[in-house]
């Protein structure tokens, strides 16, 4: 198992030092300030073991250890902010089916209803094969974007 050192400066402990006693932070910058600290082995500061901090922070062994090793490989910064996501999210509804949903929405409602639910928009959708599937919270964010009510 590689061993991973922490040795802050005295810059970077003040910088932490600072997240702790003042402002808002996210909880994941708290966390991470407080993991830092504890695991420095410079001259500022003394060593705690990983079981202490565990146990005081209430975080499993696997985090300080995670906490640790992308201070040491991606540096400072990049322990205290969260990564930005890299999935990519494909759209399920364009312009054409926007239009259909909205036409669907403006027509009669089906024997029995006296109006369409969100859930009946989303089945008739599937139905007609204007998409292979989509929820009704979908088709809730499509007319609310349209401005469009159900009636309620």
């Amino acid at each position: 198992m590689i061993r991973y050192t922490v040795k802050l400066s005295q810059e970077e402990v003040n910088a932490l030092m600072a997240i702790i006693n003042k402002g808002s932070h996210t909880t994941q910058k708290f966390r991470a300030a407080y993991i830092l600290l504890n695991c420095d082995e410079g001259d500022y500061s003394e060593k705690v073991t990983n079981e202490q901090i565990s146990k005081v922070l209430k975080v499993g062994m696997r985090t300080i250890d995670r906490v640790k090793k992308k201070f040491v490989e991606e540096g400072f910064e990049a322990v205290l902010e969260r990564r930005p996501s890299s999935r990519a999210y494909e759209k399920k509804i364009d312009g054409d089916v926007e239009a259909k949903l909205v036409q669907l929405c403006c027509s009669e409602p089906p024997p029995g209803f006296a109006k369409w639910s969100l859930r009946l928009l989303a089945d008739k959708m599937v139905e007609l094969e204007y998409v292979p599937a989509i929820s009704h919270v979908s088709v809730g964010k499509v007319l609310k974007k349209t401005n469009l009510s159900l009636g309620k």
